[in-house]
C-alpha cells in the first residue's frame, strides 16, 4: 500500500496534458531562459503535450524544469477534469496549484506512516493524511475553495511532533536550526544526526560526506548543496525537488522512495567523502 501511494505521488508526464509547462508564471532568469506569462504554454511544449527540449533542459538555460515537480497532482487533475483541453480551463487553473500542495502534503504523510511513533501520534496522521485525501479527491471547484494554507498549517504542527519523535534519542536532537540561515557553509562530514533543518536555507552548502541520519529537511532549499557522499538515506521529510536542485554523486545516498536524478554521475564517491562524525562541533549546524 505504501509503495501504491507513492506511486500515486509521483509525477507521471505520459498522462498528463503539459499543465506544469502552460499554467505557471516564470520570468528569465538563472532557472528559465524565458519570460512566460500564466496560461501561456512554453515555446517548447509539443502538439502531444510533451517538451521539445526534455533532453536538454539543462544546457538550453531551463534548470527549473528540472527541478519542479508536482508530485502527481497533473495526471490526477487531468483524469477528473472531463474537458477537452485541461491546460485551458478555467477550472483547471484554478485547482492546480491547491492540488500540487496537497499531494506535497500527502507525500510528507505518507512518510510519516512508515516512521516509529507512538499509537496516539500514529493516529493523528491517519486521520491527517484520510482529511488530505478526500480534499485532494474533490472536484476542480471543490479543490479552488480550498484553504491550501490553513491545511499546510495544520499538518506542518502535526508533522512537526512527528520530527520531534522520530529524531528522539539522536545525537543533534537538542540543535533546532530552523529556518536557519547557511547560505554557503562549510558542513563537511558534519554530523548532523537528529539536527532540525526544517525550511533551511542551505544554498550552496557543501554537505560533502556529511551524516544527515534523522535530521528534518522538511522545506529546507537545497538549491546547488553539494550532497556528495552525503547520506541522507534516513533523512526526514526530503523530497524530489530537493533532491533535483542539488548536487550529488554515486556516494550520496537518498531515501529509497527517491531516484537519483539524472544529472547526478555514477561514479565513485569524491575522494574523503565518507561520513565522518566531528565531535561536538557538528559544523555551521552545531553552533
Amino acid at each position: 500500500m505504501l509503495a501504491g501511494r507513492r506511486r500515486d505521488l509521483t509525477a507521471d508526464c505520459s498522462s498528463c496534458a503539459g499543465l506544469c509547462c502552460v499554467l505557471p508564471a516564470f520570468a528569465a532568469s538563472a532557472d528559465f531562459a524565458i519570460d512566460k506569462p500564466a496560461g501561456r504554454a512554453c515555446v517548447h511544449l509539443t502538439g502531444d503535450a510533451r517538451c521539445g527540449i526534455h533532453a536538454d533542459l539543462r544546457q538550453r538555460g531551463f534548470p527549473g524544469c528540472t527541478v519542479f515537480d508536482c508530485f502527481g497532482a497533473g495526471q490526477r487533475l487531468v483524469a477528473v477534469a472531463a474537458v477537452e483541453r485541461p491546460a485551458a480551463d478555467p477550472g483547471v487553473a484554478a485547482a492546480f496549484p491547491v492540488l500540487r500542495q496537497l499531494h506535497e502534503l500527502l507525500w510528507y504523510l505518507t512518510e510519516a506512516t512508515a516512521l516509529p511513533l507512538p499509537a496516539a501520534l500514529r493516529g493523528e496522521v491517519a486521520a491527517a493524511l484520510d482529511r488530505t485525501e478526500r480534499l485532494a479527491a474533490g472536484a476542480p471547484e471543490e479543490l479552488a475553495a480550498v484553504d491550501a494554507a490553513a491545511v499546510r498549517a495544520d499538518a506542518g504542527e502535526l508533522l512537526g511532533r512527528v520530527s520531534e519523535t522520530a529524531r528522539a534519542g539522536r545525537r543533534g536532537r537538542g540543535r533546532d536550526r530552523r529556518g536557519a540561515d547557511l547560505v554557503g557553509a562549510d558542513l563537511r562530514r558534519a554530523d548532523l544526526r537528529g539536527v532540525s533543518l526544517r525550511g533551511a536555507y542551505l544554498i550552496g552548502a557543501d554537505l560533502r560526506g556529511a551524516d544527515l541520519t534523522a535530521t528534518d529537511l522538511l522545506g529546507a532549499d537545497l538549491r546547488a548543496a553539494d550532497l556528495r557522499g552525503a547520506d541522507l538515506s534516513a533523512a526526514l521529510f526530503l523530497t524530489r525537488p530537493q533532491v533535483a536542485a542539488a548536487r550529488g554523486d554515486g556516494g550520496t545516498r537518498l531515501p529509497a522512495a527517491l531516484g537519483r536524478p539524472a544529472p547526478w554521475p555514477a561514479g565513485v564517491p569524491v575522494r574523503g567523502s565518507r561520513p565522518r562524525p566531528r565531535g561536538g562541533r557538528g559544523g555551521a549546524a552545531g553552533r
